[in-house]
């Protein structure tokens, strides 16, 4: 198969090792940065142009696509979508994960449970909000913020109201959430690809941080997960459309709640955790979609 990898950096983890999984398995493989692209949306003959060149069809197409540029470089991957090329999610799928507001609401839709959140961008009464979701402590996030950017956990009511009022000067969409406690600084990233959870590992912050990224210091252990969450990382990916997803999980005495979906999941983390070839398994996945459909083409 001929596949590209739409990324900015070729030189990330996740795409070295894509690349090398594609290599072993004998497919030809490409890493564009999409927003090098530039599109004919023409009817009667749609194209990519990439650095002065018109690419040529690809039979499937990986997007590693940074929260930055999510605009353009979804409306890159329709474009091949546009053009026949299998997506290892789709553009609409990416796009619904990174509205954090949006997936939010549909997870909630299908009854998937969610630490308590409430929305806003000048709440005319910030004690009511923070009541919304239980009073403090409790987390506030900046919509636009990923991988722990922009988000604070207010122990008291005092520093709740002084951090929503600071990101309402901002002019800045925020959601406020509810503190699961008994999380005790850990989640459990579960790792869904076509369907099934391949890989599952704890994450735990760093003594005096609650966020539990791990290039934010965090720790990683392989972790057995419970039917219940296995059934509810299943669940939110296939509720946003995504072929893979990393879904973060926090143990609550309630139960697993969704915090996250992740669109493009780093794969470091994970493969080094628990020694998975996670790579090899989304390129085996990839196959499974697009070989059946290169038969019938070739009338084989």
């Amino acid at each position: 198969m001929k596949i590209a990898i739409l990324s900015r950096d070729g030189s990330l983890y996740s795409c070295k090792r894509l690349r090398e999984a594609a290599e072993q398995r004998g497919h030809s493989i490409d890493i564009i940065d999409p927003l090098s692209c530039y599109m004919n949306i023409n009817p009667a003959a749609p194209s990519i142009h990439y650095r002065g060149r018109r690419l040529e069809r690809y039979d499937a197409v990986i997007p590693r696509i940074g929260s930055a540029m999510t605009f353009y470089g979804t409306a890159v991957l329709r474009q091949f979508e546009l053009l026949g090329s299998y997506p290892l999610n789709e553009s609409l799928a990416i796009t619904r994960a990174r509205d954090k507001l949006h997936s939010l609401q549909l997870l909630a839709r299908q009854g998937i449970d969610l630490p308590i959140t409430g929305f806003a961008h000048s709440p005319d009464d910030t004690g009511d909000l923070i009541e919304l979701v239980g009073g403090a402590p409790l987390v506030v996030k900046l919509v636009e913020g990923t991988q722990g950017i922009g988000v604070v956990l207010a122990e008291t009511r005092q520093a709740a109201e002084s951090v929503i009022d600071a990101f309402r000067g901002l002019n800045a969409h925020i959601l406020v959430q509810e503190y699961i406690r008994e999380a005790k600084g850990s989640d459990i990233r579960c790792l869904v690809v076509g369907g099934r959870v391949v890989a599952a590992i704890e994450r735990q912050a760093k003594p005096g941080e609650f966020r539990s990224n791990l290039h934010r210091g965090g720790t990683a252990r392989k972790v057995h997960i419970t039917g219940k969450e296995r059934a509810t990382a299943i669940k939110a990916a296939m509720t946003l459309g995504l072929d893979v997803a990393g879904v973060d999980i926090l143990r609550a005495d309630r139960g697993p709640l969704v915090m996250e979906v992740n669109a493009s999941p780093g794969l470091e983390g994970v493969e080094t955790t628990t020694g998975l070839d996670i790579a090899g398994i989304m390129l085996e996945y990839v196959e499974q979609r697009v070989r059946p459909s290169l038969r019938l083409k070739s009338g084989r």
